[in-house]
């Protein structure tokens, strides 16, 4: 009986390995390097009207305490009037507002546009309302829809 429970979580453990990402997590490839791409998104949410409250270069904070990470930049962005009525639904929601996206460079040069698929929150929230489903559903199709605009050439 140990000899299969020892089997079986190796084999969970191997499966975990495979999947680099998360379930949760969804990723959109790059056409443009880290800074091209995060200048095209911020663009991108000033023609959209959508507020951006931060950006953090992860890389140059890295860098500011010796250290060295490949481009690595969080835009942190939203639509104050759709966070306040998801928000309503559920307060601990605020714990993942304002939403994110994270442009990084792998070790082959490659950059990736990546961001928390807000369906997520319906389950990490308890979201069960009717209006606040979908305009979940409504953001997930508009993170969607950024994070490519700003992955194109």
């Amino acid at each position: 009986m140990k000899k299969m429970l020892l089997i079986a979580t190796a084999l969970l453990a191997m499966t975990g390995c495979d999947n680099k990402k998360g379930a949760f997590i969804e990723s959109v490839p790059s056409q443009n390097d880290v800074p091209t791409a995060v200048a095209k998104f911020l663009k991108i949410l000033e023609a959209k009207h959508l507020t951006h409250f931060a950006t953090i270069d992860h890389a140059a904070n890295a860098k500011k305490v010796g250290m060295e990470l490949k481009p690595e930049t969080v835009v942190l962005f939203g639509n104050p009037k759709a966070g306040t009525k998801l928000m309503q639904c559920n307060p601990s929601i605020g714990m993942d507002l304002p939403l994110k996206m994270l442009f990084t460079t792998d070790y082959a040069g490659d950059t990736t546009i990546s961001y928390t698929n807000p369906e997520y929150w319906t389950l990490k929230h308890n979201i069960k309302d009717k209006v606040c489903l979908g305009i979940i559903q409504k953001v997930h199709i508009a993170m969607k829809r950024l994070a490519e605009a700003a992955a194109k050439k």
